[in-house]
């Protein structure tokens, strides 16, 4: 999934300029738009933990269902643990790749368009693997 998310973003930026500021002002996006990115990504990534834990949980704990109806949620739970992965090495490298840009703002080849397109792919394959597994788990146990 990331790696298709990856190419589809990377053809829309395709012949745009990187820019990391909105408006050129230096500092911007880490006063206004980084702790939105953040502070959503922690919520999807709460929820996700909770789901894993609370669904493994249940079905272990609960008497009248046994080991093998866990076995139903198996690929939708692993898409759940996809979305931490994503979303933790998506806050992880935006807050390095904003860094970087803080400590060099002149320098053109701080944050480059492989460097954007990873971050937006990260942060989108977080969402969509979030998306598509509470879809998938809703599924599986509504059957």
């Amino acid at each position: 999934m990331f790696a298709v998310i990856w190419f589809a973003v990377y053809l829309k930026s395709r012949g745009r300029p990187v820019v990391f500021d909105p408006a050129g002002k230096h500092g911007e996006f880490g006063k206004t738009l980084l702790p939105i990115y953040l502070d959503i990504t922690k919520a999807v990534l709460g929820l996700s933990a909770g789901s894993i834990v609370l669904l493994v949980g249940s079905m272990n704990f609960n008497q009248s269902t046994g080991r093998r109806s866990l076995t139903a949620f198996a690929s939708p739970l692993f898409l759940v643990a996809m979305t931490i992965i994503y979303g933790v090495l998506f806050m992880i490298l935006l807050a390095l790749s904003y860094e970087h840009h803080l400590h060099h703002p002149n320098d053109p080849g701080v944050y480059t368009m492989l460097r954007y397109t990873r971050n937006q792919s990260l942060g989108f394959s977080a969402l969509a693997c979030f998306c598509i597994s509470y879809i998938w788990l809703i599924a599986a146990a509504t059957k």
